[in-house]
């Protein structure tokens, strides 16, 4: 065994060369100046966002999601105690655009176990059948009005599509399988809403084109239930989807067809068709070639798009059988700050402006709005329902439900939670039968809460509450009712 004096000086030899090293590195002037001393800077620095998240900060003040959000959403994952004690502590009355939901003096009370009407799954199914005014072969009215937004594998891990998908299974809702393609890991029970992106993976020929025959060989071998064309996403819109160079291994390569060692980005924008009304012409050869229903998903940038795809539908028998309108406040991975921060109006905004041009078409009836965009919370899906939303996708949320921290590590590859990461040792502990049952315990409880909203509003489903049902209150001591502030139906 060494002694003493031996450790002694292996450390001070130790320490003597880490200072070299610090002192003759020209990278750093930190380090140069400060040799030892100046790794803390970094240290800090790198676990700033747990700092602030458990000393910092109160409960209200963390983004994307604050403390109090991601309290609920662990506590509903976990069936425990997710109610909150000595009132809020939310300054109604100094804090500007807050929402007030205006409950009836006479709600509805819920039904107990054993009455009539119970169902400790709480399902909700939507209120419209997709795909039914254009007579798709295979229309369906879906059985949840809370369903997974897309999410890749390769953006997420392996074990986090798996318990995902086998979470959607338990709940009943849709899983969409973003831009990546369908995995091997969306195939473990829970229906599909496949999304295709600028790159086609999935359904590409060798020069990256898509490809009708392997299009119709992956719906007829999965559980597809619609098709969303993805046109942007609110975490980086009019940019194409980034997967980092350090995610991609040799699984997701082969899946998407992309080579290993280069980050994967998807191009800005579709080669199959460059306006509306060839837009149209493939969103009708889809449903032809799958007699499912086709969508598409965007964010909400420059109106004139949403203009002419109104006023052709109105004018035609091409149509798209629901629109997925995304937040600029959206977002799960890799994006470049100025798009994340300042691309793209948030979802309240947007929503409301392309939803008003429908309702002037007179095709309000004729589509599904799904709304997503931070409505994983059950005041905030209320109100996307209130301003016309069929549905409402949640993406964050979900995460957080299956172990996320909100470690904002999603495009280093190093997510400590083995939720968005693709490095085996991390991923190990995330136990997918386990986490599925958290996914699924989440959306049942957001649809329980739900459904309480609705009825202490008066009414039975949520998409009978309307804009009438809402007050936005601000700084000044001034109550505005939604309607007027959001110009909602027959505002």
């Amino acid at each position: 065994m060494p002694s003493l004096t031996t450790v002694l000086v292996f450390l001070a030899l130790a320490l003597a060369t880490w200072v070299a090293y610090d002192v003759l590195q020209k990278k750093h002037a930190i380090l140069h100046n400060f040799p030892i001393v100046g790794h803390f800077r970094y240290w800090l620095e790198a676990i700033g966002p747990e700092l602030r998240q458990y000393i910092v900060t109160n409960n209200d003040e963390e983004r994307p999601f604050t403390r109090d959000q991601r309290r609920w959403v662990y506590a509903s994952s976990k069936q425990e105690n997710n109610y909150f004690g000595f009132g809020t502590d939310n300054d109604l009355e100094a804090s500007p655009n807050y929402l007030i939901i205006r409950h009836s003096a006479f709600p509805l009370n819920e039904p107990q176990p054993g009455e009539p009407g119970h169902d400790p799954l709480h399902p909700i199914a939507c209120e419209k059948v997709l795909g039914e005014h254009r007579r798709r072969a295979k229309a369906f009215r879906p059985a949840s009005v809370v369903n997974l937004s897309a999410m890749s594998f390769g953006s997420l891990s392996a074990a986090a599509v798996e318990a995902l998908n086998r979470g959607a299974l338990l709940a009943g809702c849709l899983h969409n399988t973003g831009e990546g393609a369908v995995s091997p890991h969306h195939q473990h029970g829970g229906d599909l809403v496949w999304q295709i992106g600028t790159a086609c993976f999935g359904c590409r020929d060798e020069r990256g084109r898509f490809d009708f025959k392997r299009f119709s060989d992956v719906v007829a071998a999965n559980p597809v239930r619609a098709i969303e064309i993805k046109l942007s996403q609110g975490a980086k819109p009019g940019h194409g989807g980034v997967l980092p160079a350090a995610k991609i291994t040799s699984e997701i390569s082969a899946i998407r067809g992309v080579p290993m060692g280069r980050d994967c980005i998807s191009p800005a924008s579709h080669a199959e068709f460059h306006d509306v009304d060839s837009l149209l012409d493939f969103v009708e050869q889809l449903a032809e070639a799958s007699g499912l229903p086709v969508g598409v998903k965007s964010a909400v940038g420059q109106m004139d798009f949403w203009e002419e795809l109104t006023r052709r539908m109105a004018a035609d028998d091409r149509g798209v059988d629901f629109v997925t309108i995304d937040g600029g406040e959206g977002g799960t991975g890799a994006a470049p700050l100025a798009f994340s921060d300042h691309v793209a109006l948030p979802f309240k905004i947007g929503f409301g402006s392309v939803y008003r041009l429908f309702r002037e078409s007179g095709l309000q009836d004729k589509v599904v709005f799904i709304g997503s965009g931070k409505l994983g919370f059950p005041e905030s899906a209320l109100l996307a329902m209130g301003m016309g939303c069929d549905m409402i996708n949640v993406a964050r949320e979900a995460m957080l439900s299956i172990g996320c921290i909100q470690a904002q590590r999603c495009h280093t590859g190093h997510c400590p939670t083995g939720v968005a990461t693709q490095n085996r040792w991390l991923m190990r502990g995330l136990d997918p039968t386990h986490k599925a049952n958290r996914f699924a315990n989440y959306v049942v409880t957001l649809r329980k809460d739900l459904l309480e909203l609705s009825r202490a509003c008066g009414v039975e489903h949520p998409s009978q509450v309307t804009l009438d049902h809402f007050d936005i209150v601000d700084e000044c001591f001034n109550a505005r009712p939604a309607r007027v502030v959001f110009g909602g139906p027959d505002a």
